[in-house]
């Protein structure tokens, strides 16, 4: 089982980025997906959810994205994706995809998102 997040970089508030979270060992639309983010001197926190196809898929985000950041499945790739526009600098962080089963939580190495003022 592996996750792998990329995407990442140095982009100038106001603009976007895509995050894609690679996975393999495991069907993603049976899991319920999540990216996280962990800014230096923070606690990690949850950015968005995507729960498995077998519960409705149903999304969920964290009050400071709404509106900015939209999670989905790249069914064909087999991948999560993160859509981020409108970056803030408060957005600056390591985002991290992470996998929901077995109740257990399998995470990837993350991608620096880095928004310039």
């Amino acid at each position: 089982v592996q996750l792998q997040a990329s995407g990442g970089g140095l982009v100038q508030a106001g603009g976007s980025l895509r995050l894609s979270c690679a996975t393999s060992g495991f069907i993603t639309t049976l899991n319920t997906m999540a990216w996280y983010r962990q800014a230096p001197g923070k606690q990690r926190e949850l950015v968005a959810s995507i729960s498995s196809v077998t519960e409705g898929g149903r999304t969920n985000y964290a009050d400071s994205v709404k509106g900015r950041f939209t999670i989905s499945r790249d069914i064909a790739k087999n991948a999560v994706v993160l859509q981020m526009n409108s970056l803030k600098p408060e957005d600056t962080a390591v985002y991290y995809c992470k996998r929901e089963a077995y109740g257990m939580d399998f995470w990837g190495k993350g991608t620096l998102v880095t928004v310039s003022s």
